[in-house]
């Protein structure tokens, strides 16, 4: 899931330190903001999304999303 955008972007920019060449940002889910932000960052040579959702909540949670990862991940949900 790609919400704010930040997790992504800090990545790139340690793919790009380590001396990565070409990077594509891979991402299921995203909120247009993070979109946004790792194409403003220029750190990725592409970005491909499977669907991209409406925005974020005050949280940066995906709307409507999935719901929190972590909940999910651990059913706690």
């Amino acid at each position: 899931m790609l919400a704010t955008g930040g997790s992504c972007v800090h990545a790139l920019e340690t793919l790009r330190a380590s001396g990565a060449a070409r990077v594509t940002a891979v991402c299921v889910l995203a909120a247009p903001e993070g979109i946004e932000r790792v194409r403003e960052s220029g750190l990725a040579d592409a970005v491909c999304v499977a669907a991209v959702d409406e925005s974020l909540d005050h949280n940066g949670f995906i709307l409507p999303g999935l719901g929190d990862a972590g909940d999910r991940q651990f059913n706690l949900s």
